[in-house]
């Protein structure tokens, strides 16, 4: 089950609920009970090739590719 971040506006706790997609947009309650929160943006960091944390490389017009890209939104090996 997928996990939302929240942010009370009146105490300023950063807290996570744990609820299905389709309620992804409902209201949650803070921990110390206010109501007045705000859904946080999660960022999701994917790796892309060799992995490692370095950036991609930049594309090249010269064919030849190599293995381990992503094809159709899964990775490739080959």
């Amino acid at each position: 089950m997928p996990r939302y971040e929240f942010r009370c506006r009146q105490c300023d706790a950063q807290f996570e609920v744990s609820r299905p997609m389709a309620a992804s947009g409902d209201p949650a309650v803070c921990p110390q009970g206010h109501q007045d929160t705000v859904k946080l943006l999660s960022t999701v960091a994917v790796a892309r090739g060799g992995g490692g944390g370095a950036p991609a490389p930049a594309a090249s017009s010269g064919g030849g590719g190599g293995g381990g890209g992503c094809c159709g939104g899964g990775c490739c090996a080959g």
